[in-house]
């Protein structure tokens, strides 16, 4: 049996590259950002910082903040018609 090739962040060379006027420090206001029980985000990771992170395949979707946990977030999702959970870090939600 073959064995798989690659980890998480396989074939995301273009999907986690910032532009030039990006690059540079992490904002903190962005880093420490509170969300509110049912707010709508969108998921788009922050190449910069690993931790916290969704799996690549939802980059771009929008979620329901649910509640906190810890200093992550947890984030129902639509992944087609089956809902899932996802607990991100904060640096990696932007609200709509």
């Amino acid at each position: 049996m073959a064995k798989r090739v690659g980890g998480s962040r396989r074939k995301t060379r273009q999907l986690l590259k910032k532009s030039s006027a990006n690059r540079g420090k992490i904002s903190l206001k962005k880093y420490f950002q509170d969300l509110k029980q049912g707010e709508k985000v969108k998921l788009i990771a922050e190449p910069g910082v690993q931790s916290g992170n969704f799996h690549n395949r939802f980059y771009g979707k929008v979620g329901v903040v649910k509640n906190k946990k810890g200093s992550c977030y947890e984030v129902k999702i639509y992944d087609g018609k089956k809902q899932k959970l996802l607990i991100i870090h904060p640096i990696h939600l932007k609200k709509v």
